[in-house]
This record gives structure tokens, sequence and C-alpha cells, in this order.
């Protein structure tokens, strides 16, 4: 007689820190990705690195991914297909993908706190700082870092762990963090501050 699954609930790690990475599984198919493609790869090395640096740290990893309108599939029918894709675009899907000890989850628009249990999944976490990086700089991750620092937590968006489609958007948008919404923009091989464990 065969047992029927178990549900395992996933256990939630404590960091006042949390490394949330927005739309790093991306087939970048839109109109005129073409010029995000490359530096999307430049930054997912760089994204990989500070990944690595950070769960030396034991700071832990959200992915806030777009689920592309396909409402009936999951994070992984996602990843495989960007991971299928030829040449960059499945170089950098496999260059992120998550560990098994990295939290996952879908969002329908480009912030990852709108409709998302993003808020909630970070205040059990006892989150105080987002480390945010991803693409596009101009679009999915300024939106989701102008949410965040609305919603009280501090900042930092590494300037080289992001991608956009041309260098003045991306400059754009990195003053835009830091000058009205107080981000920092700190490249990703600068020291950074730790969040108080206090």
């Amino acid at each position: 007689m065969s047992r029927e699954p178990v549900l395992k609930p996933t256990e939630v790690p404590r960091s006042p820190e949390v490394l949330l990475l927005v739309d790093v599984i991306n087939p970048l198919q839109f109109p005129n990705a073409g010029s995000l493609v490359q530096e999307a790869l430049r930054a997912a090395s760089k994204i990989a690195k500070l990944k690595a640096k950070l769960r030396g740290r034991n700071v832990p990893a959200i992915y806030a991914n777009d689920n592309y309108g396909t409402w009936h599939s999951e994070f992984s029918d996602i990843l495989a297909a960007c991971s299928a894709l030829s040449g960059s675009r499945g170089e950098i899907a496999r260059t992120l993908a998550p560990g098994v000890e990295d939290l996952v989850l879908l969002k329908p628009q480009h912030s990852a706190f709108h409709s998302t249990p993003l808020q909630h999944l970070l205040s059990r976490m006892e989150a105080k700082k987002l480390i945010i990086v991803g693409f596009a700089t101009d679009m999915c991750v300024m939106v989701s870092a102008t949410d965040a620092r609305m919603s009280g937590y501090d900042v930092w968006v590494p300037s080289d762990c992001t991608a956009a489609e041309n260098p003045s958007r991306k400059a754009y948008a990195l003053q835009h963090l830091r000058q009205a919404f107080k981000c920092s923009v700190r490249a990703s091989t600068r020291n950074y501050p730790q969040a108080s464990r206090s």
C-alpha cells in the first residue's frame, strides 16, 4: 500500500539581512531585450559571487520572479524553460538557479511586494535590510526597492548586480534610488555595513 505524500512546512530563517533576487530567472525575450542580455550576463556573475559571499554570512535569499503570465505553471517550470534556452539567456538562468535552501515566490506585476506574500515572509524572518539585485534596474528592481523603502526597510541595490537596456536608463534609476529614496547603490565589491543582530 503506497503512502500519501506529506507536505513539509518550509523552515523560515531569521535574519536582519535578506538578499532579494528580482526576475533573475528570465527568458529576456521582450521587445528590445537584446541590448539587455549581455549586461545581464555580466551582472549574473556579480550576483552569483555576492550571493555566495552572503550565504557564507548566513544571509538568506528570496527569489521574487515574474510568472510571465503562465498562471498554470510553477517556478520549477519557469526555471526549466529558461535554463534550456540557448546562449546567454540560458547561461544566466543556470548561473543564478536557486539552491535548495533558497526561498521562492512568484509575482504578477513589477514589484516583488505587489500581490505577493513577501511582506509577510520578511516579517517572519525579522528582516530589517534588503539587498536587492536583478533585472531590470529601471523597472522591477527600482519598483521593488522603492516599495521596500516605503515599507521601512534599509535597502542596498548594488550597482553592478543589476542590468538595464542601456547605461543611461540604469544610471538614472540608480540615481533616483539613491537621491529620492536614500538607498545605497554602491557596488558589490565595496564593503557594506551589516544589519544589527541585536
